[in-house]
């Protein structure tokens, strides 16, 4: 099954299977990170806020929310690390 990354403002119960199969398809941080930015690229709202969405909703496991959360938040810090390192 392919998985439109194009999923708009809302979520039928199909999309939301597909998204949450996508995500426990990538197990790695280059795979997570990668797949983050091409979702990001093509929808309204950002792929934790889907993520938080499903935690609320129970619809993912609190491993796997965390796993991807995790990994998308670290990634942000380096990535202000960083520019503050340049900055200073």
């Amino acid at each position: 099954m392919t998985l439109s990354l194009n999923i708009g403002n809302l979520f039928n119960d199909s999309s939301s299977h597909a998204l949450v199969d996508e995500l426990r398809k990538r197990n790695t941080e280059e795979e997570i990170l990668d797949f983050e930015k091409k979702f990001n690229a093509k929808n309204e709202k950002n792929l934790h806020i889907y993520i938080c969405r499903f935690l609320k909703n129970r619809s993912i496991s609190r491993g796997l929310a965390s796993r991807w959360l995790i990994t998308i938040i670290k990634n942000k810090e380096s990535k202000i690390d960083a520019l503050q390192k340049l900055n200073n």
